[in-house]
């Protein structure tokens, strides 16, 4: 007798479209290939938007295989994640929404208090989830992961469940206990003492390039550098710690500054932590080896490229080992030193070279993005909250929506505070959610955020405001909790979205 879950069939229902009717050519801008193109999707962790070349041109770091992906393909200035920390935005990555949906608003499972409690977590991405690889697999295309994973407690929740048939070292950690073998991690044998995880996962990405080639594939690479912790080959480190001497007279004077305003958290204002660095060029040269494999193959031409990196660079804690200046704050902080990523997107034969696009996008786009790409029919019901930048990839100056939002209901490790955000066009609101107190920027004129401009601009406030709230009341947020008696604000839910 044939057997057939519940998970199985909610997930066959969301996937009956594409089953339905696969299309055996792909159409690119008119014309059609025989075969549906691979997909590369490569995520970085902890990687700051300042920390690549292609977006600044002072980089401490040495980024030439990043800056010549964004040489060939189209960069996105104003490319942002989900969340300005890991686990939320991955989920975003995977399933096309936003995390405040279900919850999942901090890395699994963060809940730090201070004045008040934090929201409610949901702690692991659903399996009822029809998640990007899941509907790439069902057209088809064989499907590998390999890297952080860091979206479930349990194996029940880790890539083989959602639709990866090859699962390299993603688990429930989000972090490595080392980043030289031994490792420590189930779904990494260990290798060679002394050998570098960054160089592994690509050498197990490559070898899997290989074992895929003759179909369309799918591979999704998710370094678990740059996150703590902070480990490099000795001889990367010792070429950053002679190149950071050189820095030692810049007029700054001091590494650290404190942002005016209530935060008072001290930033790193300067690139020079010569591990970091050497981790950065590390994974820079694994993603050029993977790239240049794509090549030697002949296989370059009809894969598409996404590179992004899940939450702002590392600036107020834990070392703070890199600078994200002129952005302000960092990973944990919904300022723009937090959510703002390096985005690069090559797609061969539809992308212009060398293109720069400033439209704002955000990670939840990447899903319906790739089924487009890849000629298969969206599942608006899955990506309820993504929008295909296919348009834009094409050269078009316009995609339909009008508003991002953010909703970071927890006290973050690295300082930052529990709050919200919108951004629509240059002009950026942010809102506390310990009293409610709101700040208005504009992103065009003041990439920094230091000038606000709410108590000059109350009737922006007002619509910005009302546009956001009824943003939380659609997605069903959570906010602040009571403690010792201590009440927060709360938003008002009358507002139907």
């Amino acid at each position: 007798m044939l057997k057939i879950t519940r998970r199985s069939f909610i997930k066959s229902l969301g996937l009956a479209g594409a089953s339905l009717a696969l299309p055996s050519l792909t159409c690119i801008n008119g014309s059609f290939l025989k075969k549906k193109p691979n997909v590369v999707f490569i995520l970085v962790d902890d990687l700051g938007y300042m920390d690549i070349g292609a977006n600044n041109p002072d980089c401490f770091y040495e980024t030439p295989y990043l800056d010549n992906l964004a040489a060939e393909g189209m960069r996105f200035s104003n490319g942002y994640a989900a969340c300005p920390v890991c686990s939320p935005t991955r989920y975003s990555i995977m399933t096309g929404k936003y995390p405040t949906r279900i919850g999942a608003t901090n890395f699994f499972s963060g809940t730090r208090s201070a004045k008040f409690n934090p929201a409610p977590l949901h702690s692991d991405m659903p399996v009822d989830e029809v998640t990007m690889a899941e509907s790439l697999k069902q057209a088809g295309y064989k499907t590998a992961f390999l890297g952080k994973w860091h979206l479930g407690p349990s194996e029940a929740f880790w890539p083989e469940a959602q639709g990866f048939d090859i699962n390299i070292g993603g688990h429930s950690a989000g972090m490595p206990r080392s980043y030289f073998s031994p490792y420590s991690n189930p779904k990494l044998a260990d290798g060679p003492e002394g050998e570098y995880l960054t160089s592994r996962l690509t050498d197990e990405a490559i070898k899997i390039i290989e074992q895929f080639k003759d179909d369309p594939f799918f591979l999704y690479l998710a370094f678990y550098t740059v996150h703590i912790p902070l480990q490099a080959p000795e001889e990367l480190i010792r070429k950053y710690e002679k190149k950071a001497v050189n820095i030692e007279e810049i007029e700054f004077g001091s590494e650290e500054q404190v942002w005016p305003d209530a935060d008072q958290r001290s930033v790193r204002i300067l690139q020079k932590h010569a591990t970091y660095a050497a981790m950065v060029e590390s994974m820079d040269y694994h993603v050029g080896r993977l790239l240049g494999h794509l090549k030697k193959l002949d296989l370059d031409g009809h894969t598409i490229v996404c590179f992004m990196s899940d939450n702002g660079g590392l600036s107020t804690a834990e070392g703070s080992p890199t600078s994200n200046i002129p952005l302000r704050g960092g990973k944990g902080w919904i300022y723009e030193g937090g959510i703002r990523e390096p985005w690069i997107i090559k797609w061969p034969g539809v992308t212009r070279p060398g293109s720069t696009c400033h439209h704002p996008v955000i990670s939840t786009d990447f899903y319906p993005t790739l089924l487009e790409a890849a000629g298969l029919p969206l599942n608006p019901q899955q990506h309820l909250d993504g929008v295909s930048l296919v348009p834009l990839l094409e050269g078009k100056d316009q995609i339909n929506r009008e508003s991002l939002f953010w909703h970071y209901p927890h006290y973050s490790n690295q300082g930052g505070f529990p709050g919200g955000a919108i951004r629509e066009g240059d002009f950026k609101l942010v809102e506390r959610y310990e009293d409610g107190r709101v700040h208005l920027y504009n992103l065009k004129d003041d990439i920094g955020e230091k000038n606000d401009l709410a108590a000059s601009m109350p009737d922006r406030v007002n619509q910005m405001c009302e546009r956001l709230h009824k943003w939380y009341n659609k997605v069903d947020a959570k906010f602040l909790q009571e403690k010792e008696g201590r009440k927060p604000w709360k938003p008002d839910h009358t507002s139907s979205p």
